[in-house]
């Protein structure tokens, strides 16, 4: 098991730092080691406190989050970055600086706890004495009718759940495995996968076009695939938002 998280909070309102390090401290695997009220206090606090994750704002002023992040991530040993901000325009740019999680406030306490355990996930994979952890991960492998394979995450366009199996679709094949579609999410949570539907994650690059459907809902269109999948109302909102439309 990871030790602590060493994290630290930037945003140059003190009121926003404060509630943040109040939700923060409800999670007892993470440890507030710092805060920062600009940009460049962030870069110098990272260089000198060594944060594992730094939850960050966007709209600063002088240097803003996005340049903050693209400082951060020039680093020897980059932080975790998990934006908390009140601007969902940002949320593609933003994962162009491999963010783990993208935050809207006011900071819902259940969405929190999800990149808490994202955090988590994302370390334990780093940590060579965790236990799974090995040279190959960064593919994913799977137990396929009893061998195990290693597929490359970038490859995959949509996972499915039906009924006790979970369906693999990538550019070239498709794979059934009866991982659950909650642990392979899981596991692929440092890559731009987003969940639609309760049986449907797909891979924001792969996403071709949103077509209204009823009540709320919407189909999905995706590049070099034919199906056609439902984005149930419960997740439209978000998934909207991650794509900036």
């Amino acid at each position: 098991m990871i030790e602590r998280i060493r994290t630290l909070i930037v945003d140059d309102e003190r009121y926003s730092r404060e509630e943040l390090i109040y939700l923060l401290k409800q999670h007892p695997t993470l440890e507030i080691v710092g805060e920062a009220d600009s940009g460049e206090q962030a870069v110098l606090k990272t260089m000198q406190l060594k944060p594992e994750a730094v939850f960050l704002d966007i709209e600063m002023p002088l240097m803003n989050g996005l340049e903050t992040a693209r400082a951060l991530n020039e680093l020897k040993l980059p932080p975790k970055i998990v934006f908390a901000t009140a601007y969902p325009q940002f949320g593609v740019e933003a994962f162009r600086f491999e963010a783990l999680d993208y935050l809207l406030k006011p900071i819902d306490e259940e969405r929190l706890a999800e990149t808490v355990r994202r955090l988590e996930q994302s370390l334990r994979r780093e940590d060579p004495t965790a236990p799974g952890h090995s040279k190959s991960s960064g593919k994913l492998s799977l137990d396929v009718d009893g061998e195990i394979m290693f597929i490359d995450p970038k490859d995959i366009i949509y996972i499915s759940r039906e009924d006790t199996y979970s369906k693999i679709v990538t550019v070239d094949k498709q794979y059934h495995v009866k991982t659950p579609l909650k642990e392979l999410e899981t596991k692929l949570r440092q890559y731009p996968f987003f969940r639609i539907h309760k049986s449907y994650v797909v891979h924001l690059d792969y996403v071709k076009s949103l077509v209204p459907w009823f009540n709320g809902a919407f189909q999905l269109e995706l590049k070099g695939c034919s199906d056609k999948l439902a984005v149930s109302r419960n997740y439209a909102k978000a998934f909207r938002e991650a794509l900036e439309l």
